[in-house]
C-alpha cells in the first residue's frame, strides 16, 4: 500500500493550528476518508523560524507526495516554500506583500486562539521581504482561492501576483473565507490528493 501523501497547512497571522479552517479541514478529511497525512505546524511569528518549521515538515515527508495549503500570511509562506522546492500549493486569501501589510502591526500582538503575546518588529519585516521569491517561475503550481469582500486584503493584488495560476474568485465572502469546505474537493484534487 503506498504511503499517504503529506498535506502541510499553514495558518495565518495571529492564528494557530486551532483555527476554524484547520478544524473544518480535519473534519472534511475524516468524513471523506482520504488517506492524507495532515501536518499543521505551530508557526509562531518569526518569519525565518516559521519557514524553517515548514521546510522541516517537507523534508520529513521524504519521497512521499507533498503539497502545501496556506491562508493569509500562511499563503505567503506556502508560496515561498513551494517556489523553493517545486511543490504545489493552494493559497486561501493569501498575503501578497506581508512586509507592507503587517507594518501597522509593529509592536505587541496577541494570538487570537492561544492568547500568547508576541512582538512584531522591523527585523521581521526585513525577514519577510528577504524571502520573497519574486516572479513565479511556475505559476501553474499554485491554486489561488479568493473572496472579493475580503476586509483585510485587496483580492486584486493576489490576482495580479498569481497571474497564470488557476484561480477561484468568489464574489462576497470575507478574509476568513466563507464556506471553506466547499472548495476542498477542488483544492485536494489540484494537489493530486483526491479526485474531483
Amino acid at each position: 500500500m503506498p504511503e499517504q501523501p503529506r498535506l502541510i497547512y499553514l495558518h495565518g497571522f495571529r492564528s494557530s493550528p486551532q483555527s476554524q479552517k484547520v478544524t473544518e479541514l480535519r473534519e472534511w478529511l475524516a468524513d471523506s476518508s482520504l488517506p492524507v497525512d495532515l501536518v499543521v505546524p505551530e508557526l509562531g511569528f518569526s518569519p525565518d523560524e516559521a519557514v524553517a518549521h515548514v521546510e522541516q515538515a517537507v523534508a520529513e515527508a521524504g519521497d512521499r507526495p507533498c503539497g502545501l495549503m496556506g491562508s493569509s500570511l500562511g499563503g505567503y509562506y506556502a508560496t515561498v516554500v513551494a517556489a523553493r522546492h517545486g511543490l504545489r500549493a493552494v493559497l486561501i486569501n493569501p498575503a501578497v506583500a506581508p512586509y507592507n501589510l503587517l507594518r501597522p502591526y509593529l509592536g505587541v500582538q496577541e494570538n487570537l486562539y492561544t492568547g500568547e503575546r508576541f512582538e512584531v518588529t522591523e527585523a521581521h519585516m526585513h525577514q519577510l521581504q528577504a524571502m520573497d521569491p519574486g516572479p513565479l517561475v511556475n505559476p501553474d503550481h499554485f491554486m489561488v482561492m479568493l473572496q472579493t469582500a475580503d476586509e483585510t486584503l485587496d483580492f486584486r493584488e493576489a490576482v495580479a501576483r498569481y497571474a497564470g495560476a488557476p484561480t477561484w474568485l468568489q464574489p462576497g465572502g470575507e478574509h476568513r473565507f466563507q464556506d471553506f469546505p466547499r472548495v476542498l474537493p477542488a483544492a485536494l484534487a489540484f494537489l493530486g490528493m483526491a479526485a474531483v
